[in-house]
């Protein structure tokens, strides 16, 4: 017998709204514990990437493809990526201040 997984409309409508920013072409981007350099390296994404920002908050300042900036932004739970790598449109935040 086949199980066959149902999602409400609000589930899908959640899934779908997620803005996702791309990350600066040609670079394979890591993933940090927390907002800089000295902090546990997690991961490293794929060139092509699109991260979602779930907050920003001060941390380090780095020079990237998008200027120089001391923003970090939260990818997932206790993972950061420099948002001089991520291009989001602006200079500043974009969403919430982690706390």
């Amino acid at each position: 017998m086949a199980v066959e997984e149902v999602r409400s409309e609000s589930e899908s409508f959640e899934e779908t709204t997620v803005k996702r920013y791309p990350v600066a072409p040609g670079v394979a981007l890591n993933v940090r514990s927390g907002p800089g350099t000295n902090y546990r390296l997690i991961r490293v994404l794929p060139v092509g990437s699109r991260v979602p920002i779930n907050c920003q908050k001060p941390g380090e300042w780095i020079s990237g493809p998008y200027g120089t900036s001391n923003l970090w932004d939260n990818i997932a739970n206790g993972e950061y990526v420099s948002d001089a790598y991520v291009n989001t449109g602006s200079d500043g935040y974009v969403t919430i201040r982690c706390s």
